[in-house]
């Protein structure tokens, strides 16, 4: 899917030159995120690797991860569109325009989204695993939650705000980009195929984050967002709902805590049921009125 702006560079060329560059920029990210921690609190990289879980560094580990989202996925992502395409923003979805009509839907389809991965996460608990993979699997999921539980500090309202921005917003936007703007869209555009770059784009975002507990979450969520971005080409939107998700989490911790409930009571929890399956007819219905939408503009665009 090449136009006047292309440079000539295919996209499957471009999907595994991001794959190469996002590691790149991460293990950049890296080096900068232990010089930043050795500025900020005078100790070595030894305890930067064992501080992550330790509420006292909450900031500096705020600071790293908003390195982490823009070195590590933003900036790659740009610089290979740029290599692509001499209009690179307008390549990855960033040149569109979105109404309030689109807005409100996608609220609605997050909204589905969240009730569907719910249960899916209750399945994933459900999952019998032999005894070592249960140990590893538990450990890995400990680990991420005190990891989270040590950056998001919820004391007051100023931490709240500015926990949508770091925790929420950045990173909706930074892997928005990596994920739905540029891997997503560079393979759709080299294979024509737009379930294959869903789903393999979906699988390679749970994967990057680490959480087995919550892989067939993230994947439910990856697909949701790659229909977003797919049918509507607009990558804002799938942002918007990345940011949802992420704001829903953050406001339901914040209001835990302002109840004087514990951190670990929040992150603990597995209230989910399969009962969230319902909502995914509804989930189906809403994606296909959005497709529709952007179908019937371009329609009356042509």
């Amino acid at each position: 899917m090449y136009d006047n702006d292309s440079k000539g560079i295919s996209f499957a060329a471009g999907f595994f030159m991001l794959l190469a560059f996002a590691i790149a920029g991460i293990y950049l990210a890296n080096e900068i995120n232990i010089q930043v921690w050795k500025a900020m609190t005078g100790k070595s990289y030894e305890q930067f690797l064992t501080g992550m879980t330790d509420p006292g560094n909450a900031r500096v580990y705020q600071i790293t991860q908003c390195i982490n989202a823009v070195i590590g996925f933003f900036f790659p992502t740009l610089i290979v569109a740029s290599l692509l395409h001499r209009r690179p923003m307008k390549l990855l979805g960033f040149s569109s325009n979105v109404t309030a009509q689109q807005v409100v839907l996608v609220f609605f389809i997050t909204a589905a989204a969240v009730f569907v991965g719910g249960a899916l996460s209750y399945l994933n608990y459900q999952i019998p695993l032999p005894p070592a993979w249960k140990t590893s699997f538990d450990k890995m999921e400990a680990d991420y939650n005190q990891q989270v539980q040590a950056i998001l500090q919820l004391k007051n309202s100023r931490d709240y705000i500015l926990a949508l921005v770091i925790m929420g917003f950045l990173p909706a936007v930074c892997e928005e980009t990596l994920f739905r703007g540029g891997l997503q869209n560079f393979l759709y555009r080299s294979t024509r195929k737009p379930w294959l770059a869903i789903i393999i784009v979906s699988l390679i975002f749970s994967l990057a984050h680490f959480s087995a507990y919550g892989f067939f979450f993230r994947l439910s969520l990856g697909i949701v967002l790659g229909c977003l971005y797919h049918y509507s080409g607009k990558l804002w939107l799938s942002t918007l709902a990345h940011f949802l998700n992420n704001a829903l989490v953050i406001t339901v911790s914040y209001i835990y805590i302002t109840q004087g409930r514990a951190m670990n009571d929040v992150f603990g929890e597995k209230t989910s049921s399969y009962w969230g399956l319902l909502a995914l007819p509804v989930l189906i219905a809403l994606l296909l009125f959005y497709k529709r939408i952007f179908f019937n503009s371009e329609k009356r665009s042509t």
